[in-house]
């Protein structure tokens, strides 16, 4: 083998590793989801509308802060909103810092009052009815306090879904968090660790919450019965990301991701 042959060899080898060597960087990044200027990368999806369709200018940038509002509104009427990120995840720690602001929406539900989430390993924007509510999905539930009574955000809703705790299988549709509550329009961040189908935890002030694992499909919904069939299973180990609008003005300034090793 001659001299030129063995550079080359070398200079490819060194390529390959400094390929590998930005891959193992990129998996240890916090990656802005929102780029604090517009929606670029995003899907809304509302109730009674199409995907692709952010009725009312529900969701908005204004002064680098993602806003969800509702003065496009004449009646809420049910049009549960989501926010989707184009691409789908497995291993990661997502963080957001949000608050609530404003009145709610006029027909708003009682129990939506500061009421929002983060959507994890959800369907897809497009795969969701005209007339679905919420997508399948795993739900990080955002709660405001009233200023008075305590109520704690952080908590787990599986619309379509359900998960394990303490090895059974929890088919109730909320389980609350062991977090603290926050009242007024503070900001507060988030945090939840997401891996695959093996364990989720839901972090506030760098203390787990609430801690879950095994995240399923419902299989006793037509919902569910149609992702199942359509990916083989019930099993949920990634998904979408989704940003929730329930009734209640809220505000998201920072929306970032860290993509864990599997």
């Amino acid at each position: 083998m001659n001299v030129s042959r063995l550079v080359l060899i070398a200079f490819s080898m060194m390529l390959v590793s400094a390929s590998s060597m930005a891959d193992e960087e990129k998996a240890g990044e916090w990656v802005q989801l929102f780029n604090g200027k517009n929606l670029d990368g995003w899907i809304p999806k509302i109730r009674h509308h199409n995907s692709g369709e952010n009725f009312g200018n529900t969701f908005r940038v204004k002064d680098g802060i993602l806003q969800v509002g509702y003065d496009g509104y004449e009646k809420f009427d049910e049009q549960f909103g989501h926010l989707f990120y184009k691409e789908s995840f497995s291993h990661y720690r997502l963080r957001v810092e949000y608050r609530f602001v404003g009145e709610q929406a006029t027909g708003g539900p009682g129990w939506a009052f500061r009421n929002s989430g983060l959507m994890l390993h959800g369907q897809k924007a497009e795969t969701m009815g005209v007339d679905q509510d919420f997508p399948a999905s795993i739900e990080v539930q955002l709660l405001g306090g009233d200023g008075r009574k305590d109520r704690t955000t952080g908590n787990l809703c599986t619309p379509y879904t359900h998960v394990v705790m303490d090895g059974k299988l929890v088919k109730r549709h909320c389980t609350s968090a062991k977090s603290k509550t926050y009242h007024g329009d503070q900001w507060v961040t988030c945090e939840v660790e997401v891996l695959g189908n093996d364990v989720i935890r839901h972090l506030y002030e760098g203390q787990v919450v609430l801690e879950y694992n095994s995240p399923q499909l419902d299989d006793s919904s037509e919902v569910g019965k149609k992702l199942i069939a359509a990916q083989g299973g019930a099993m949920l180990s990634s998904g979408t990301i989704s940003l929730q609008s329930e009734s209640h003005p809220c505000e998201f300034r920072k929306v970032e991701l860290l993509i864990l090793k599997k």
